[in-house]
């Protein structure tokens, strides 16, 4: 008698929280390639990059559990969230990690500082092929049904193909009805500014919110996320875990040979 072959292995985590429609829309999708694992944060953890937590114990909840989908709340990061779902909860290394559906831009070098591509990063470091989906829209109840393709064609090719060892993907889709295809593109270059907003609290002191504009680097021109997105198009950029900037070392070459004079 043949040996019944699993389904794939998909682990998922987002940083707006379990309860919000993009995951929800997210484990819809995966459901229909595999058995789905979900560790995602209690609440909003949007920024949280890759940060982890040491000064305080982290809890989880199982919150639904049915054939083929369990789904658990963290009080943690995302990372942590990958982190406790791999040593936990997933009975195999998974096949697939996914971040998302983000609500909001993860383009150019809003990277950085995504929660979700936190998610994506930390399956990437552990050798697992890993995606991250955002939508532009901030919308919590905004409608994802014209990236829903594009997604399955993304994940499906994933799944066939793998990925190569440190590169995960970040794709991002417009806030539009809909878009002209795929477009495979370089991280957009560009600087947040007019970052905090100062206001006077009705006691009198002086507190700040976080806002800000992004202001694109990119020429008209340039292939990359965030003129893709403006185009109207879904992008693709591969995303590298090796961040070392090997065209300069040559240059610092010279340090190695520097004699140190110490003081006395």
């Amino acid at each position: 008698m043949m040996k019944e072959e699993k389904r794939p292995l998909i682990l998922i985590s987002n940083d707006d929280g379990y309860d919000v429609k993009g995951i929800n829309v997210l484990v819809d999708i995966a459901r229909e390639y595999g058995d789905v694992v979900v560790v995602a944060p209690d609440g909003a953890r949007s920024g949280a990059a890759l940060s982890v937590t040491f000064l305080r114990v982290l809890t989880v909840k199982c919150v639904r559990d049915e054939p083929g989908l369990r789904v658990y709340a963290c009080n943690g990061s995302p990372c942590d969230c990958v982190k406790i779902g791999l040593s936990e909860f997933c009975d195999r290394k998974p096949d697939l990690v996914m971040g998302g559906i983000n609500h909001g831009d993860n383009s150019a070098v809003n990277v950085h500082y995504s929660g979700t591509m936190g998610v994506v990063i930390e399956g990437c470091l552990k050798g697992i092929p890993s995606i991250g989906f955002s939508h532009c829209s901030h919308n919590m109840d905004t409608d994802f049904t014209p990236m829903i393709p594009y997604m399955r064609r993304v994940i499906e090719h994933v799944l066939k193909r793998g990925l190569p060892n440190g590169v995960c993907l970040n794709v991002n889709a417009p806030d539009v009805p809909e878009y002209r295809g795929i477009k495979v593109c370089r991280m957009g270059q560009g600087v947040w500014t007019k970052e905090l907003e100062a206001r006077i609290s009705p006691r009198g002191y002086r507190y700040y919110w976080l806002v800000g504009e992004f202001k694109s680097a990119d020429k008209p021109d340039d292939n990359s996320d965030w003129n893709g997105l403006h185009e109207g198009y879904v992008t693709v950029t591969p995303t590298k875990i090796d961040i070392t900037a090997y065209e300069v070392m040559e240059e610092l070459r010279g340090l190695e040979r520097l004699e140190l004079r110490v003081k006395s």
